[in-house]
């Protein structure tokens, strides 16, 4: 070990991190060591940490399962990250993920948000409580539900967000409950069964339950379903494959994921607004605290803008899939189809410039300010603990507190309706 890497470990150790075998943990030179707090952190050996952005607060603990490599994330008190490698993403207050994870761009953990062994993140955000079995590949969505961690959304082992199509595009997010009701910690849980998948884009409500082994392709709206899927064999000889021709960039469906999308970007805006009105109140006056705030809302900004832009990216495959679905269809073409197409390919610099000038829209102030005094009021009486302060509001501050985030979504989602009139036919909301 040179001097140099030498004194660092030794100014850790002198603050009061515990590093059972200082030879075998990697400190990298950028690593800002005042951002490493020294009360109860414990880095065990085979650690390795990188990136200025780093930053890690008191209690907690890094490579109990296996080693563990962190680079510019932020990891707030009592997090454990047991095992694998975690790449510019934020936990807050208690997360933990198992061994084998891999953790990377724009995660956001909430409290208590948790994942067993081997599961792989991206772009993903978990609710307070959320919690993830083994051998899990779960990118691109956000999922809430759940009052506890004995009552919590759960997803079972072995299971897959399916994101990304035959047709290479990644326009396909998932929003499992929402943002106006999740962020209240008290919503029904959703469970997404053992073995099986989403395949993305999709909408699940509060209180779905989706059966071990099904792959589910559409929304599930209707709350406190049980979804058990299609039967493989009805009677003998039925149990057939269906085979059909593939056409590469053809798109027979438009809407849903197109709309889903939208939807889903309203919804990070609706989060950053919450984290910048309500959240940020609760990260406390330290530097510590203020950095992993500034986290999170980091991270909603890396997820926003690729949210947006995989989106842009199907926008412009619409003209040629156009193009390509008259030669495949000759005279059997939908013509809503090519209608949806070539309005949300005209369109598109409209819907985009809505998503970015949506990105700082707070909300109506009649209903986002007595909802803050609520907010303080329970600070003042109870204190700064978050999950106490949202679950201590009655019934009625948590609609109202509902109500004005869903004002944002369909602040968001009505005006993009607006831009694509073929879209509407049929509907009444998204």
């Amino acid at each position: 070990m040179n001097s140099e890497y030498k004194d660092r470990v030794e100014r850790l150790l002198r603050k009061g991190v515990t590093i059972p075998n200082p030879r075998n943990v990697l400190i990298a030179d950028e690593v800002q060591l005042d951002q490493i707090a020294g009360d109860g952190v414990v880095i065990y050996p085979g650690c390795k940490i990188f990136g200025k952005k780093t930053m890690i607060m008191p209690g907690a603990r890094l490579g109990y399962e296996g080693p563990v490599t962190v680079e510019d994330c932020q990891i707030g008190p009592n997090v454990e990250l047991k095992g694998g490698f975690f790449r510019r993403s934020t936990f807050l207050e208690k997360a933990s993920m198992g061994y084998g994870a891999q953790v990377r761009d724009g995660c956001i953990l909430e409290e208590e948000a948790n994942g067993a062994h081997t599961v792989g993140f991206k772009q993903t955000i978990l609710f307070p409580f959320v919690t993830v079995g083994s051998l899990i590949n779960f990118c691109d969505c956000l999922m809430a539900g759940g009052t506890s961690r004995k009552d919590h959304s759960e997803v079972g082992s072995s299971y897959i967000h399916f994101n990304y199509t035959p047709n290479q595009d990644k326009a396909t997010p998932s929003l499992i409950g929402d943002v106006p009701r999740g962020v209240m910690l008290n919503q029904p849980p959703i469970f997404l069964g053992g073995q099986g998948g989403l395949v993305g884009p999709v909408r699940v409500e509060y209180g779905t339950v989706i059966a071990a082994g099904v792959v589910y392709r559409k929304d599930a709206l209707d709350g406190g379903r049980l979804i058990l899927g299609k039967g493989q064999l009805v009677s003998e000889g039925q149990d057939r494959d269906f085979v059909t021709s593939f056409h590469s960039g053809l798109y027979f469906h438009i809407k849903s994921q197109t709309l889903n999308n939208v939807n889903y970007i309203a919804n990070l805006i609706a989060l950053r607004q919450w984290y910048l009105w309500v959240r940020s109140q609760f990260f406390g006056g330290d530097p510590m605290g203020q950095m992993l705030y500034e986290g999170v809302l980091d991270k909603l900004a890396m997820a926003i803008k690729e949210r947006i832009e995989r989106l842009k990216a199907f926008v412009r495959k619409m003209p040629e899939s156009a193009e390509q679905y008259r030669k495949v269809m000759k005279k059997s073409v939908d013509e809503k189809l090519l209608r949806q197409k070539q309005e949300l390919s005209e369109r598109w610099p409209d819907v985009e410039a809505t998503l970015a000038k949506s990105g700082e829209d707070a909300g109506a102030s009649s209903r986002r300010e007595p909802f803050l005094e609520q907010i303080n009021k329970l600070i003042k009486e109870n204190g700064c603990d978050y999950l106490a302060v949202i679950q201590g509001l009655d019934k009625s501050w948590s609609a109202d507190g509902t109500k004005w985030l869903q004002d944002i979504v369909d602040g968001i989602n009505q005006p993009v309706l607006e831009f694509l009139p073929s879209f509407r036919e049929g509907m009444d909301k998204i």
